[in-house]
């Protein structure tokens, strides 16, 4: 998936920042071992200047190859369980002078061998979303700042059923992972879906995953503009960044105007992610009925089978904070 220069250019520099920092953790750790097991410093050396010697050995190829190798080689371990056997001895940890990669598999360089690493895809995908994100212009929302008190006008019942929604909510984010199951919130305006669809998206992110949010016809123009060529960068592929999501939120379906290209767009994200196990959140203010009137049988048949419907009661909060002026 192709990326624009900016968030190229931020990932190599994080994980060049990932490979820095992992040198110069070793180093602080082989000064605080040296400081406190003087002798291992010479140890130390003799290991390095046996790898050197290996890697000659290696490299020559000679009559004596195979002597040679396995000489040194067990000079170079006998020097390694020394250093591990003081390191425990005086209380290190016995691996405490390797180094600590963020990234084992590529050993924070960031390819195996000349493909990018899962960990380089993963930073990609989620600058993309970030930057994304910073364009949503969407609510800082949090589980703290949902307040049950505005459904208790609207009688025990409404309160009951919030009260379950927000428990679900919660627990949801809790335990969120990437193969959460998808969920469809659905009731009238100002009852709280944007709200607690966002606090589950910062919770989600919080914990590392990487989480994008928006209005769907924000998110349909940006990628109609991309398809045919009036995108703000030629390399941004916002369609591809919505599907390879870990979490997408998709706020105020049934508001973009009726197409084929959004309806196709549309359910090729739906489908696209429903295929990769990739969990979504679609909230409306349609009723059931009004999402079958309005969207094809293809669309519906994939929310309506895949998604777990979380129904919202209740009378228009934000009108509610309006007339009692807290606004």
């Amino acid at each position: 998936m192709p990326y624009s220069k900016q968030i190229c250019e931020t990932a190599a520099n994080i994980i060049k920042e990932r490979e820095l920092r992992a040198e110069r953790e070793l180093d602080r750790r082989k000064a605080e071992v040296e400081k406190a097991v003087p002798e291992i410093a010479e140890i130390y050396a003799q290991v390095s200047r046996t790898s050197v010697e290996l890697t000659k050995v290696i490299l020559r190829r000679d009559g004596n190859y195979r002597e040679n190798f396995e000489k040194i080689k067990k000079q170079n371990l006998q020097g390694q369980q020394m250093i591990s056997n003081l390191l425990v001895s005086h209380g290190f940890p016995e691996d405490y002078l390797k180094v600590k990669y963020f990234c084992d598999l590529c050993q924070d360089t960031g390819y195996n061998g000349v493909k990018r690493c899962k960990c380089y895809n993963e930073l990609l995908s989620r600058l993309a979303v970030e930057a994304l994100n910073s364009e949503a212009n969407m609510p800082d929302c949090d589980f703290e700042h949902f307040s049950l008190d505005y459904y208790k006008e609207s009688g025990a019942e409404v309160y009951r059923k919030m009260s379950e929604n927000l428990g679900f909510c919660k627990e949801y984010a809790a335990s969120f992972s990437a193969k959460s199951p998808s969920l469809l919130f659905i009731g009238k305006t100002g009852l709280g879906k944007t709200h607690l669809s966002l606090s589950i998206a910062k919770a989600a992110a919080e914990k590392g995953y990487s989480a994008a949010y928006g209005s769907l016809i924000n998110y349909l123009r940006i990628i109609e503009n991309e398809h045919f060529g009036r995108g703000q960068d030629p390399n941004s592929d916002t369609m591809q960044t919505l599907i390879d999501a870990d979490l997408l939120v998709l706020d105020d379906l049934g508001s973009e105007f009726r197409s084929s290209f959004y309806e196709s767009t549309l359910y090729n994200i739906v489908n696209s992610r429903m295929n990769l196990g990739h969990p979504t959140i679609i909230s409306t203010n349609f009723s059931s009925d009004e999402l079958q009137k309005n969207y094809n049988d293809r669309l519906i048949s994939r929310i309506f089978g895949g998604y777990t419907p979380i129904v919202f009661l209740g009378e228009d909060v934000r009108m509610l904070k309006h007339l009692k002026g807290e606004n």
